[in-house]
């Protein structure tokens, strides 16, 4: 028997760091002379023995007709196979036409009215037979589109609502508000509401029999086998980004809710499922249409290329791709300026404020000099919290650097009588700003209320009692109705581009009869400036994916012009 041919090189897929364009790269002596001839525009590589050919249908057959004759070691067998087979991945082309969706009218265990465009969102959830990412911008509805989903659906019963905490008590109105109760017979009945079991704690128990139940994404996990037992039909994950990480243990626990016999339709509900990162959208999509964008590997080998820590991009040619195959199979996406005429604009301005640099670098300085006595004793695992802690300190540092301007700030526009957000990350801001703005009476939304606490702090300000609301970016960015104010203020600055606009929905939303203008206050000098570029970059890879098109981070003549008239009013009184 002849023994094997000796391989006389490799073949991977990479991104060419020059170009930015995805290519085969081959390496050895021999594998290198030999491609040279048959591709001759073939590129150098980084060493002698390697070049970098162009991903086209004609190089392709040229490196497949060579290693049907010579054999050579494939490192992206995956991106191999799938090129060498002429099946090509989606190209970039005209957006696919929009779903030719029609105004269904929901079932009668449905009570409420839906907007036209919400009859709409129905009648693509059961175009789509209830597997489905409906990614409308925050305000349009969704929670109320997809209870009439299962009010209209026959076998749409037991649900199972993950969601984050602070909306559980949001869900459990909205279906006392929504939704009729059926009986056992079929009959549906006007003074009652479908039966809900909410979920709040890890212990094990069996759960009682019900019609829907509610559950937070933290302690998924731990009554998952409780929920496996109780018949789901139905799983809705609302702010389904909270399952943008494969590596979580709310990700593994939907994962397998979702995948039981008796689960028929899978909804996942977001404004803002990427957060940071296009790749984020992957886990999402292959729990509610498994397999749509191929394996993990596949999709990043396609779609994305690595940066330089790590992550995965997706780069800007394959975005429209990307935005594509989405909107086609699984996506409903529509933004306030498309179904809501009446909705005036949001406005977004950095604006730069002052920032005690002294104090800034002095403190910042203590900072590394702890980190670097922690490092030098102690084991690797304390490095990096370490490390994570000098990041959080110097956040905080820099929000307590501005925060006499940021004051200053927030009170010019309340001279004005108008009600005003603010939002901060840490407590300690929150306290300072709380007791430095004391003379407007705020109220405020921080982590540890109890849901009736939360609750009323937000009626107050909805009712007029406040015209000033500090709340938390984090424990205020979801669930929750602030349209009494048109002015929104960030006083810190989060990492993420979702979060804001999470916040600043709040007030841009259905019941907001002015134009909101979100003020991104920047410390000169401090960790903001930095923070504010990656924000700015990250919106883009967001926006081209889900919209097509990048939404102005500022418009500086509008929002002068209302500084302007702030100042005017305060010098005239």
């Amino acid at each position: 028997m002849d023994a094997p041919l000796e391989s006389i090189g490799t073949l991977q897929y990479v991104l060419d760091r020059y170009s930015k364009i995805w290519s085969w790269k081959i390496s050895g002596s021999r594998a290198v002379s030999m491609i040279s001839r048959l591709v001759p525009e073939a590129w150098y590589g980084e060493r002698d023995d390697e070049v970098i050919v162009s991903d086209n249908a004609e190089n392709v057959r040229q490196i497949q007709m060579m290693m049907e004759r010579y054999p050579m070691e494939v490192l992206s067998k995956h991106a191999w196979q799938r090129k060498a087979a002429g099946i090509r991945a989606p190209r970039p082309g005209p957006p696919p036409v929009k779903h030719d969706l029609k105004r269904a009218k929901p079932g009668e265990q449905f009570r409420g009215r839906l907007l036209n465009f919400q009859r709409e969102g129905l009648d693509f959830l059961l175009k789509s037979s209830g597997n489905a990412l409906l990614a409308d911008e925050m305000g349009l509805g969704k929670t109320v589109e997809t209870l009439s989903y299962v009010a209209t659906e026959k076998h749409a019963f037991p649900v199972l609502v993950v969601a984050p905490l602070v909306t559980l008590h949001n869900w459990e109105r909205e279906i006392a508000k929504f939704l009729r109760k059926k009986s056992r017979n079929g009959r549906i009945l006007d003074s009652g509401s479908p039966t809900v079991t909410t979920i709040r704690t890890g212990r094990r128990a069996p759960l009682p029999r019900s019609d829907i139940y509610l559950i937070n994404y933290e302690l998924l996990f731990k009554r998952r086998a409780d929920i496996e037992a109780a018949g789901i039909r139905t799983i809705v994950c609302d702010e389904v980004h909270n399952l943008r990480s494969k590596a979580t243990q709310k990700y593994k626990a939907v994962k397998r809710l979702a995948a039981l016999d008796t689960v028929l339709y899978r909804i996942g509900l977001s404004g803002t499922p990427i957060y940071n990162r296009g790749s984020e959208i992957w886990p999402i999509i292959d729990i509610i249409q498994p397999g749509l964008l191929g394996s993990f590997k596949e999709f990043c080998e396609y779609f994305c290329y690595v940066n330089e820590k790590g992550k995965a991009i997706v780069l800007e040619n394959r975005r429209a791709s990307l935005r594509n195959q989405l909107l086609k199979h699984i996506m409903l996406r529509r933004k306030k300026s498309d179904v809501l005429r009446e909705l005036k604009d949001k406005v977004r301005y950095k604006e730069v404020i002052g920032a005690d640099t002294d104090y800034y670098l002095d403190e910042l300085k203590k900072i590394w000099e702890r980190l670097e006595e922690e490092r030098r004793s102690g084991a690797p695992s304390t490095k990096s919290s370490s490390y994570q802690r000098a990041i959080q300190s110097e956040r905080q540092v820099a929000g307590v650097a501005k925060i006499p301007h940021v004051i200053n700030f927030v009170k010019n526009i309340m001279e004005i009588e108008e009600s005003v957000v603010v939002f901060c990350h840490h407590r300690a801001i929150h306290q300072l700003l709380r007791e430095s703005l004391a003379e407007f009476s705020p109220v405020s939304i921080i982590g540890g209320q109890s849901d009736s606490e939360r609750q009323s702090q937000i009626d107050m300000f909805q009712n007029g009692q406040s015209k000033l609301m500090i709340a938390g970016l984090r424990a205020g960015n979801v669930g929750i109705n602030l349209t009494r104010a048109k002015y929104v203020l960030f006083a810190e600055l989060d990492w993420s581009p979702a979060i804001h606009r999470q916040a600043e929905d709040r007030l841009h939303r259905i019941g907001q009869r002015n134009t909101v203008f979100a003020y991104y206050l920047i410390g000169s000098g401090t960790l903001d400036d930095h923070v504010a570029d990656i924000l700015v970059d990250k919106s883009y890879e967001i926006d081209e994916i889900l919209d097509d098109d990048a939404d102005e981070f500022e418009d500086r003549r509008r929002a002068e012009m209302i500084l302007a008239q702030i100042q005017d009013k305060i010098r005239s009184k």
